[in-house]
This record gives structure tokens, C-alpha cells and sequence, in this order.
């Protein structure tokens, strides 16, 4: 039973069970959530190389990439806390923006003005069709909570599926204690 509908700057937990490898204990951030459709990034899925290493004219800058979903693993979006600096960008939640004018982004990173602590890039999205995540929460594929900008510039990537499965409190905090392997058990 799905305890309320989703929508854009809410957080998808994956359910313990999961065995698609691309959600396996993710956490997305839904970052537009209509009727035709909705788009999210995994937050918690690093990929171990850094941003100047996939856009040729990039600024020099420490910032690691995220995968942020199996849609369009060709594309660069990015998720920050510096919206009043970047025009274009899209407010997610509270202290949360997506994406922005990216001639600007990068003037704002060469001039240190953003610092690798206010952004997040992925390589691709999490997407679903018309209907298709309202379903998926119908099957219990997906828990949803509140997010909270701490989760992505100060939380660890290993361990936010624990932390926010925990912090919705109740029996949630029992879910989070499930090892990741049954075999564990």
C-alpha cells in the first residue's frame, strides 16, 4: 500500500529487495514529477571519476560524478545548493537545484565561487513514463520520504539509504537494519 503519492523534491528509497542492479538500495531525488512522466537522480551511486575528466572544456575541479540513473548515459545534469548564483536553475526543495545556465556554471567554478561541496553531477537519470512510477509505488517497489539538503552535500553516499530509511522512524528504522545479502543473515 503506497502511504501517499510522490512528488518533485521528495526522495525514493529503494525496498530493501530490490534486485534490479541499476536501484539496488538507491536513493533518487525526484526532480520533476508530472502526469507524462518523471525524472530523478541516484544520489548514492558514485562512479569513482571526476568531472573534468568527461567535459573536454571543463574547468579544473574535484567534484565526483554520480550515476545518476540507466536513461540517457550520455548526458551530464547536475544538482547544487548555489540557485540564487545560477539562472536558469530549477528549484527542487528547499536549498535543492537542478541544472542552470552551464556557460555560468563554469565561470562560477573557475572564479571558486562554486566549490565542489555545492554540486553534484551525474551521468544520466532516473526516468519513468506516464504512470509508470505511480505503479511501480503501487507494487511496493519504492518508499518515499521527505528530502533534506544534507543528504546531498553532507551525507555519505554508502550510507544514505540506511540514514533516510531510518530517519522516516517506526518500522522503517527496522528496515534499515537488513542487510544488503540475505546470505548475511
Amino acid at each position: 500500500m503506497v502511504d501517499r503519492e510522490a512528488a518533485k523534491g521528495q526522495i525514493l528509497l529503494a525496498e530493501p529487495f530490490m534486485v534490479d542492479p541499476n536501484f539496488r538500495r538507491s536513493v533518487v531525488l525526484l526532480c520533476e514529477h508530472q502526469t507524462d512522466g518523471s525524472i530523478g537522480f541516484i544520489l548514492n551511486k558514485p562512479l569513482k571519476m571526476n568531472v573534468s575528466e568527461l567535459i573536454a572544456d571543463f574547468p579544473e575541479f574535484e567534484s565526483e560524478v554520480y550515476f545518476g540513473g540507466p536513461v540517457a548515459t550520455d548526458t551530464i545534469h547536475y544538482i547544487h545548493n548555489v540557485g540564487e548564483l545560477l539562472e536558469e536553475s530549477v528549484e527542487v526543495n528547499r536549498g535543492v537545484y537542478w541544472g542552470g545556465d552551464f556557460s555560468k556554471l563554469k565561470f562560477l567554478i573557475s572564479s571558486k565561487l562554486v566549490e565542489p561541496g555545492n554540486i553534484r553531477f551525474f551521468v544520466g537519470y532516473s526516468g519513468w513514463s506516464s504512470g509508470q512510477l505511480h505503479e511501480e509505488l503501487g507494487y511496493g517497489s519504492w518508499v518515499i520520504a521527505d528530502m533534506h539538503a544534507n543528504y546531498l552535500f553532507k551525507s555519505h553516499p554508502a550510507s544514505l539509504w540506511k540514514q533516510v530509511m531510518s530517519n522516516k522512524g517506526h518500522n522503517y528504522e527496522i528496515i534499515a537494519q537488513m542487510p544488503d545479502s540475505i546470505n548475511w543473515n
